[in-house]
C-alpha cells in the first residue's frame, strides 16, 4: 500500500487560515489575506490571493495517504506531460522542488486556471478529448510508475468490500445480500479480466471524469492527477460517456476515433468498462466509510450510511450484475 502513518489520516485540525497563508508565504510569495476553499475532500485545496499577482492554488495533501515518493512521482508525471505541451495543470517548481512542507503539512502550489466542466455534446469535442487522452497515454507508456499502485480488483473490490463488512457499515438486514452479491460480482469481474487476456497497462490519469477536466475556448485541460496509477487505457475513457447503450457507443466511437490518431487502442479493453465501473462503485462507498471520521465528510455527504443509501447501493450493484452479463459496448 502507498500509505504512510506520518500523521493521523484526518489531522487537518491545525490547518487554519493563518497556517495556510504562512505556508504559501514560506515559498516566497506575498499573500494578501484572501483565501477561498475549493471543492475538494480527499485533500484540502484553496485559492490564495497574492499581492500584485494573480491568485495561486495551494493543495495540502491528506496526511497519511501517499508517501513523499508517490506524491513526487505524480508531480514528475504531470510535469512530463506539460513538457510535451499536453494541457495539464502542473505544480510550480520552486528551488528545484514541487512539494513543500510547513508545520508538518505537505503541499504543492499550482497556477490558477479557469474553465468549466465539459459537456461533450458535440462530436468535435469528443474527438478533441480522445486525442489529448491518447497523448497522455503515449507519454504514460514510456516508463512505469515505481511508487504508485496499479488499479486492480484486490484493492478496489476485495479490500473495499471487506472493510465495509468488517467495520460494520453495512446494515444487518442487508449484510448477507451485500456479501453474496459482491462475491458474485467479483467472480464476474475476474472472468471479464481473464477473458480480456494480457491487457497492457501504463501510467494513466485514472480519475478522468468531467469534474477533473476544465474546458475553455482553447479546449480542455486536465487537473488533479492525485489518483494517477498504472492501469488500462479504457479507465480514462469510460467515465466520459453516458446515457443509454446506443448513446455510449456513439460517444465512445468518437473518442476512440480521436484517440487512434495518437495512440493504439486494444479493443479487448471494451469488455472491462462495466467491471471497472462496478469496482469504482464498491471502492467509492468504502472511501466514504474510511473518511467518515473526518468532520468534512458528514457535512458534505449527510446521506451516506443511512439504510436507504445502502439499500440503493445494493440495488445499483444488482443492476451492474445484469450489465456484466450483457455483451460489451461495440464501436
Amino acid at each position: 500500500m502507498p500509505e504512510t502513518s506520518l500523521q493521523s489520516p484526518v489531522d487537518y485540525a491545525g490547518l487554519g487560515p493563518d497556517t495556510l497563508l504562512d505556508a504559501v508565504d514560506s515559498c516566497g510569495f506575498k499573500t494578501n489575506g484572501r483565501l477561498l476553499a475549493l471543492n475538494s475532500y480527499e485533500n484540502r485545496v484553496y485559492q490564495i490571493g497574492l499581492e500584485e499577482a494573480d491568485p495561486i492554488i495551494a493543495k495540502f495533501y491528506r496526511p497519511g495517504r501517499w508517501s513523499d515518493e508517490s506524491i513526487l512521482e505524480e508531480h514528475a508525471f504531470t510535469l512530463e506531460l506539460a513538457g510535451q505541451e499536453i494541457p495539464v495543470v502542473a505544480p510550480i517548481v520552486l528551488n528545484g522542488s514541487s512539494m513543500h512542507t510547513f508545520q508538518g503539512y505537505r503541499f504543492a502550489l499550482f497556477p490558477r486556471q479557469g474553465g468549466h466542466w465539459p459537456e461533450l455534446n458535440h462530436q468535435d469535442e469528443r474527438l478533441w478529448m480522445g486525442r489529448f487522452i491518447a497523448r497522455i497515454h503515449a507519454v504514460g507508456s514510456l516508463m512505469p510508475f515505481r511508487h504508485r499502485p496499479a488499479l486492480g480488483i484486490e484493492e478496489f473490490g476485495r479490500q473495499s468490500s471487506r472493510y465495509l463488512l468488517e467495520e460494520g457499515f453495512i446494515p444487518a438486514h442487508i449484510e448477507t445480500a451485500y456479501r453474496t452479491l459482491v462475491e458474485d460480482l467479483l467472480l464476474q469481474i475476474q472472468e471479464r479480466f481473464d477473458n480480456a487476456g494480457n491487457i497492457r497497462c501504463w501510467r494513466i490519469h485514472c480519475d478522468c471524469h468531467p469534474g477533473n477536466i476544465m474546458w475553455t475556448e482553447n479546449g480542455p485541460h486536465f487537473v488533479d492527477l492525485d489518483d494517477c496509477r498504472t492501469g488500462p487505457a479504457v479507465q480514462d475513457l469510460w467515465m466520459l460517456v453516458s446515457g443509454g447503450r446506443d448513446d455510449m457507443q456513439r460517444q465512445l466511437s468518437d473518442i476512440l476515433e480521436g484517440y487512434s490518431q495518437f495512440h493504439d487502442f486494444d479493443y479487448r479493453e471494451l469488455q472491462l468498462i462495466e467491471p471497472l465501473r462496478t469496482l469504482r462503485m464498491i471502492h467509492y462507498a468504502a472511501w466514504l466509510a474510511r473518511r467518515w471520521i473526518d468532520p468534512a465528510f458528514p457535512q458534505a455527504f449527510p446521506w451516506f450510511g443511512t439504510p436507504r443509501y445502502w439499500e440503493e447501493h445494493v440495488l445499483a450493484l444488482r443492476e451492474q450484475a445484469s450489465l456484466l452479463n450483457e455483451p460489451p459496448l461495440a464501436v
